[in-house]
């Protein structure tokens, strides 16, 4: 079984978010880049598969050179070889079609992406993905198990979850409950060094149009100050809960 995971490049949240130009550009200047975390989930059920069915690993990412780290990263946690799409992923719909090509070349039976993004929170990708190249897809899944061509899945819907079969080619998009979080991979020293030797291969964009651009950013407005209340003075409690805070 061939496995494709879609790595995205996102600031970690402990990283302090400012931007520039008028509000208009993220600042990366002191921000630290990390795996999306629903990738990372991703990427170790399909170390998983690699271990126990025997699959191939490969990862893929859309960026330009600063995402290499991130692509190494993944390949010292043990995926089999990397591919960066050269590209500044200017939005959902130019990466979902770079993305498309890379799977349509590669001949991948599993497509692993995490359902969405922890910056821009779009999810939007890998449903474009399976509409483009009209494949099976499966969102917000927290299980998958593969049994030749034949594949088990979970789903978080509405109110619960939902179980489902389908069979490959796939892809899902993935999230917390793929794996635990006690189970995501640490590389250690013999990963790092392995992936240095490993494939990272760089592919020119496919002509795609761009729909849209981000015009400006704003950050939530500041909390305000915390207002106490003597557990006694129950009808001021009520007061600011029903006339300020317009919750009751």
């Amino acid at each position: 079984m061939k496995i494709l995971v879609c790595i995205s490049h996102v600031p970690d949240t402990t990283s302090k978010i400012n931007f520039s130009n008028g509000d208009s550009e993220f600042d990366t200047n002191g921000v630290q880049y990390v795996i999306n975390p629903n990738d990372e989930f991703g990427l170790t059920r399909a170390i998983w598969f690699q271990e126990q069915q025997g699959a191939t690993v490969t990862v893929v990412n859309v960026g330009g050179p600063d995402t290499e780290p991130t692509l190494r990263k993944a390949l010292a946690i043990g995926a089999n070889e990397a591919i960066r799409v050269n590209a500044n992923p200017t939005d959902g719909f130019f990466v979902a079609k770079q993305l498309a090509e890379v799977i349509k070349n590669g001949g991948y039976d599993l497509v692993i992406a995490g359902k969405e993004s922890l910056d821009y929170n779009g999810g939007m990708v890998p449903g474009m993905i399976a509409g483009i190249l009209d494949i099976n897809f499966l969102n917000s899944c927290t299980s998958v198990t593969v049994d030749g061509t034949s594949v088990k899945a979970v789903r978080e819907i509405d109110g619960g979850k939902e179980t489902v079969s389908t069979s490959l080619p796939l892809i899902i998009g993935g999230q917390k409950g793929l794996v635990e979080e006690k189970d995501l991979r640490i590389p250690n020293m013999r990963g790092i060094m392995t992936a240095r030797t490993k494939a990272l291969t760089i592919l020119e964009p496919v002509d795609a149009s761009v729909n849209t651009k981000a015009v400006k950013f704003e950050k939530p407005a500041p909390k305000s100050a915390v207002k106490l209340i003597s557990p006694d003075n129950l009808d001021e409690l009520i007061n600011l809960l029903h006339n300020e805070a317009k919750v009751i």
